[in-house]
């Protein structure tokens, strides 16, 4: 009996640190699913870590040994956590922290096209190591989080972008000329007060840039290449060879004879009329996804928010206004279990 006392004296306290453990682990996972960002963002690992590492020193310090053998095993996996962390300086653990970093910098979001690099695509999410892009291949893309730190990141604006085309021009065509018909090609790519650079004068020829206002980047990879589209048709169209990047002819041609289609697609109402499918849904379909699931916590967050200065106001305010408030919470809290489902839902497809 008095053994079976003793032993139970040792283990309690042991299966109690373990049991708050398990506690604290299913709090965390608990408080994880309901906040916005949930299991991918970096608060979950960087609290298990903490959870873990906690409950391994409080065993050590309540094992039945002497001090100074709690003091051993406390320096023992002292030594032994330095020396992970030094050999894994360049890895796990400087990844870990520049996602820390960008989780609080947030340079970009779930759904933004970025470039880092020769790396080009939409971001589908950020966790502590790494992020992950789907390109224009529609292949994904994991970026190390130290990389995206080192490196210029150039994020598109979501609420529209420059894009522009190149080509070169002979210098028998005056500028004017190629100015006036490149305005249209961007004016008729639908881009917003279109403008034209003389960008290099060439040996062979004189580089021209259109550029011009895109408001929405959705469909971005449709847009550039319709505005190429529409530059050939305008210079094709109306007579105008285009020699880029560098022309060498040596067939024997007439020199009167210019190398452009014999149908120049101005011309062609077939092609006019054709209305080009955007390959965007398809090619960025998971980051289409995180982006909206993104978008979808913003708004949460957002009624949330709302809620809470509503519930104050409610305090504060006086009989008549008091119904008009309950009202408007309430329809604020439907609003919030809707978002609540709406990325339960989405977050479960993927």
């Amino acid at each position: 009996m008095d053994i079976l006392r003793q032993s139970l004296t040792i283990l309690w306290p042991l299966a109690s640190i373990v049991g708050i453990g398990l506690g604290l682990a299913w709090l965390i996972n608990w408080f994880v699913k309901r906040s916005p960002d949930g299991a991918t963002g970096l608060i979950y690992p960087l609290l298990n870590w903490v959870n873990v590492s906690a409950v391994i020193i409080a065993l050590v310090i309540m094992l039945p040994i002497s001090d100074e053998s709690q003091g051993q095993i406390l320096s023992l996996l002292g030594v032994v956590l330095t020396a992970v962390m030094a050999l894994s300086s360049t890895t796990f653990v400087s990844n870990a922290m520049a996602g820390v970093m960008l989780q609080a910098t947030q340079p970009f979001r779930p759904g933004d096209y970025i470039r880092v690099n020769d790396q080009f695509g939409r971001v589908i999410k950020r966790t502590l190591v790494n992020t992950q892009i789907q390109t224009e291949w529609r292949d994904l893309t994991t970026l190390p989080n130290l990389l995206l730190i080192n490196s210029p990141v150039n994020v598109l604006y979501r609420e529209g972008t420059i894009i522009f085309a190149e080509v070169s021009i002979g210098y028998d065509v005056p500028y004017t000329r190629v100015e006036e018909l490149m305005l249209l090609a961007g004016l008729d790519a639908g881009l917003e007060e279109p403008f034209v650079l003389v960008h290099e004068l060439l040996d062979h020829a004189v580089a021209y840039r259109v550029c011009g206002f895109l408001p929405s980047i959705k469909n971005l990879l449709s847009a550039r290449s319709n505005l190429r589209k529409t530059v050939l048709q305008q210079m094709h169209g109306n007579g105008i060879e285009i020699v880029s990047p560098n022309f060498m002819n040596q067939r024997q041609l007439d020199p009167a004879k210019k190398v452009i289609p014999d149908q120049p697609v101005l011309h062609d109402q077939r092609a006019q009329e054709a209305v080009s499918q955007a390959p965007e849904e398809k090619i960025f379909d998971k980051a289409v996804e995180a982006a909206s699931i993104e978008e979808l916590k913003l708004k949460y967050a957002s009624t949330q928010e709302e809620i809470e200065a509503a519930q104050a106001a409610l305090q504060k305010a006086d009989t008549d206004g008091r119904e008009a408030l309950a009202r408007k919470i309430s329809e604020l809290e439907r609003r919030e279990q809707l978002y609540a489902r709406m990325i339960e839902q989405r977050s479960a497809k993927d």
